[in-house]
């Protein structure tokens, strides 16, 4: 049975896409407050994490799985307000970040048990607000599929994007030695200040160019790319022998052409995923490989989310212009309870 907390409220703030379009389709409205299935539980968001799918969605380009809200927001920090049947792990007053399908951007929402994790300790409830969803996708592409060892060699593009801080700092912490791309000098800045070997900035330089030689011409073992095909040429002529491409975005599109034979003498691997619509079962798995390996990373300090900007949640648009505008340098939160934001649970 599900065990509501008594000031829980019948209904909430959220945020709709009132149709399709540009970021002033983000609308403040009124809606019910979910109630959590029987391995769910329901969480007071404190903050919620903005993401590139967000703005997809808004668009009309990325609809939520079947079943899911139509809220955007696939990221939050709160406390937990009354737990399912089935859940035994969290009880009501706990601190956790969850990876939701949908419905972030609003006072309250739900979330599969197994994909929340408690707050990292030492860190606030804007700051765990912005790990799920990269760091869910960096381990699940650059560790799980990717493969990557210590030892070996990274190239992470779009460096000083959320997903890029994230896969710089994790690779880094667990070692490998770390390259990456961005796309300008105060960028290619930050992806050396959190552990990039080198950073290379796109728009001025060739990255293979300056890259390959820094590796004694012998490539990269890894590249964890959110650009696509404008960039697959060069991804297959950076690769070492044995090398793996992890594709999880196509902001440079999605068709481009491939030679081959490039493939079968250096016995590439090319693959990808979306993170979204994979069963809750595996975003589970997920999160007790984090719990384990990157949350005492989180926790002693040696990695940290990165927080350009925050705004208050009726402010979403604003939030989504700045990210679409390519402006945001790490995550951007929106604030849903002001009060306890910036405060670090005990």
């Amino acid at each position: 049975m599900t065990q509501p907390a008594p000031d829980t409220a019948a209904e909430m703030r959220a945020i709709e896409i009132s149709t399709p379009g540009d970021p002033d389709v983000l609308r403040v409205a009124r809606a019910a407050t979910p109630v959590p299935a029987a391995d769910e539980v329901l969480i007071k968001v404190v903050a919620a994490g903005v993401n590139r799918p967000d703005c997809l969605q808004r668009r009309g380009l990325y609809p939520p799985p079947p079943g899911a809200s139509d809220t955007p927001g696939l990221e939050v920090a709160g406390i937990i307000q009354a737990t399912g049947a089935e859940v035994t792990t969290f009880k009501p007053g706990d601190k956790v970040c969850a990876l939701l399908a949908g419905g972030g951007y609003a006072e309250y929402c739900v979330a599969p048990a197994v994909q929340c994790l408690p707050v990292p300790e030492g860190l606030s409830f804007a700051e765990a607000a912005v790990i799920p969803e990269t760091f869910f996708t960096v381990w699940t592409n650059v560790f799980d599929r990717g493969q990557l060892q210590a030892g070996e060699r990274i190239l992470v593009h779009g460096g000083a994007s959320g997903i890029g801080t994230t896969a710089i700092q994790v690779a880094r912490a667990l070692g490998a030695e770390v390259y990456a791309t961005a796309g300008s000098d105060q960028k290619v800045a930050l992806c050396e200040q959190l552990g990039a070997k080198r950073a290379v900035n796109y728009n001025t330089d060739d990255f293979v160019k300056i890259i390959k030689p820094l590796t004694n011409d012998k490539g990269v073992d890894l590249i964890f790319d959110i650009v696509g095909g404008a960039y697959l040429e060069q991804n297959i002529k950076l690769l070492a022998t044995d090398g793996r491409l992890v594709v999880i975005g196509v902001l440079g599109g999605a068709k481009a052409e491939l030679n081959l034979g490039h493939v079968l003498l250096k016995r590439l691997t090319i693959t990808g995923s979306t993170l979204r619509s994979r069963p809750v079962a595996e975003k589970g798995e997920i999160a007790e490989a984090l719990k384990e390996h990157v949350w005492p990373l989180l926790e002693s300090g040696e990695i940290k989310p990165v927080v350009q900007q925050s705004w208050p949640l009726e402010q979403a648009a604003a939030a989504h212009t700045l990210l679409e505008a390519n402006g945001a340098a790490g995550k951007l939160v929106l604030i849903v309870d002001p009060d306890l934001a910036d405060t670090v649970p005990v």
